[in-house]
């Protein structure tokens, strides 16, 4: 067989697979030749530039900005929503929509879902979030205190209730503020059975939710009494924190900010995040931008759901 002959029987199998759609096996049987033969010819259709394979994404992707923070920040994944402009109102329904079909598509059997629950990001995927009817045997368990300010406590504990009805699995609570005054009353929560019960899960969470915090607390956290006072936060201004998950700061680097505060914060720690399989970060706005790029570059989490705006930023942003 020429070389001429060999490219035109390349040729041929190739419209075969990718233009009529034959198997392989259907190709083999039909051209007499062994079906290693016939995945060989197909590989060297490529190299020959024989076929030429591309992808076209839909409007309202953006698989470019996505490849870009993976690959600066050595993500496990990305993904970038598509907003319409960018306002926070906006790209916090645009993030929820994507997280809400991320989860339906990736959640696992048995899977332990710890969640931050003062985040108006994470109530937009409850929101969005379609009943998913397979057994899933989830746990949903609550990231961080939820007592505090009656009307907004609500926020916290629906959440929880709701997310674990859609995921069809059972809710675990964390009756406690998500900061208290001191490290002794710290302590006599502590000395709760269900109290001990939650954060003792948070060592078997599989999957994380979570928001990503300024040093500026949100309008809902502030609300509901769960952070820390102005002559605090200034202290820890002073000590180079940025941003915040779970109510524990990290500095520019992404580096955990060691200070007395943590004693006083229910919520699960920088360790037990960044050893997650999955953490998922859920997050945007450019006022929220370095706050993600630290939490990116710390380890904090490592799957970012982020919009096309603050995404933009990011990859722009300064090594």
């Amino acid at each position: 067989m020429t070389q001429l002959d060999e490219l035109r029987l390349i040729a041929k199998i190739s419209r075969l697979y990718y233009e009529r759609n034959w198997t392989q096996p259907d190709i083999a049987d039909r051209l007499q030749l062994s079906q290693a033969t016939v995945s060989r010819m197909l590989k060297r259709a490529r190299r020959e530039g024989i076929v030429r394979i591309t992808v076209t994404p839909p409007s309202g992707a953006y698989p470019d900005m996505e490849d870009c923070l993976q690959q600066r920040y050595n993500m496990r994944d990305v993904v970038v929503a598509e907003s319409e402009d960018e306002s926070e109102e906006e790209a916090i329904r645009a993030i929820g929509a994507a997280a809400a079909y991320y989860l339906e598509t990736t959640l696992e059997q048995d899977e332990v879902i710890g969640v931050s629950s003062w985040s108006s990001t994470l109530g937009a995927i409850v929101r969005s979030l379609r009943h998913v009817s397979r057994q899933t045997n989830a746990t949903v368990v609550q990231a961080l205190g939820g007592m505090g300010n009656p009307s907004a406590e609500y926020h916290a504990n629906n959440l929880v209730r709701q997310l674990s009805y859609l995921v069809n699995g059972k809710p675990i609570f964390l009756p406690a503020p998500a900061v208290v005054a001191s490290q002794e009353i710290r302590e006599s929560f502590l000395r709760d059975s269900f109290v001990r019960e939650t954060i003792n899960m948070f060592d078997k969470v599989t999957l994380g939710l979570v928001g990503i915090g300024c040093l500026e607390p949100s309008r809902l956290l502030k609300d509901s009494g769960n952070t820390f006072n102005p002559e605090e936060l200034e202290s820890l201004a002073a000590t180079g924190a940025i941003g915040d998950i779970c109510l524990h700061f990290y500095n520019a680097a992404g580096e955990p900010i060691s200070s007395g505060f943590d004693n006083r914060v229910f919520g699960m720690k920088y360790n037990q995040l960044k050893n997650l399989k999955r953490c998922i970060g859920v997050a945007g706005g450019k006022r929220k931008a370095q706050s993600i790029h630290a939490a990116m570059k710390g380890g904090w989490i490592n799957i970012l759901i982020t919009d096309r705006f603050t995404a933009r930023y990011l990859c722009e942003m300064p090594e």
